[in-house]
């Protein structure tokens, strides 16, 4: 809103008249309001962020005791994808184990759809299919309301059918969440795809190892792990830059 002040009211003496002088006064209390208004409405209308979480598919417990000599989960060589992650956005990995010679070769590549992507697509092919074709199946609609889903906790995984079906807890399923068993149930059962050890130098930016995990996610390799570099793959590294 805006106010007109008249300046001068009159003349005195019969002299010539002058034009009367006004100065503006702009009233800003309704913008002051306007402006409330519209940071309350974006503070009420604004979605937050949302914690994002990834589920990672973990080996079960052994729980062999009477072994002494036992060292731990064995990986297959044959299953085994290392990622060596450096300073400059470099990346290198090789398949198997660098334990005798002749050592593996250490490839090049880089964080790209044709680079480490398409690497870890070519090893995982088989359970990322099934995995797009559930997700699939689920946008089309093919995926119903199923109130008579069966789910079997881990406890009785192993008993017979008939002991199954009377201690099975049955549970009113939405077609997400079918979905997100299905694809779990598949990667819990995943015993031929890669699995892959990611591992960063002191050269290493934190942007980087957090790329290669979104790569996990992308390519829906169910087993990966983060864990130190050998001397023999330093060494390579270190020759290979």
């Amino acid at each position: 809103m805006a106010e007109i002040i008249e300046g001068d009211k009159g003349h005195k003496g019969g002299g010539k008249k002058r034009a009367k002088k006004h100065s503006t006064h702009i009233d800003m209390t309704p913008m002051v309001d306007l402006a409330c208004l519209l940071i309350t409405f974006f503070m009420l209308t604004t979605a937050f962020s949302k914690p994002k979480v990834m589920e990672i598919v973990l080996p079960e417990k052994n729980t062999d005791t009477a072994n002494k000599k036992n060292k731990g989960v064995q990986i297959p060589k044959s299953r085994t994808i290392n990622i060596l992650i450096s300073g400059d956005n470099k990346v290198y990995w090789y398949r198997g184990m660098m334990e005798k010679e002749p050592y593996p070769p250490l490839l090049k590549t880089d964080y790209s759809k044709d680079g480490i992507r398409k690497v870890l697509l070519e090893s995982n092919k088989d359970l990322f299919t099934q995995i797009e074709d559930i997700r699939k199946k689920a946008l089309e609609g093919k995926i119903k309301d199923d109130p008579d889903f069966k789910y079997f906790d881990d406890s009785v995984k192993r008993e017979t059918q008939k002991a199954i079906e009377a201690k099975a807890k049955i549970r009113e399923y939405k077609p997400q969440d079918f979905v997100n068993f299905k694809i779990k149930r598949l990667n819990k059962l995943d015993d031929k795809g890669p699995i892959v050890l990611i591992k960063a130098d002191e050269n290493a930016k934190y942007g980087n190892i957090v790329d290669i995990i979104d790569e996990m996610a992308i390519t829906c390799i169910s087993r990966y792990a983060i864990v130190d570099l050998t001397p023999v793959e330093k060494k390579f590294l270190k020759e290979a830059k």
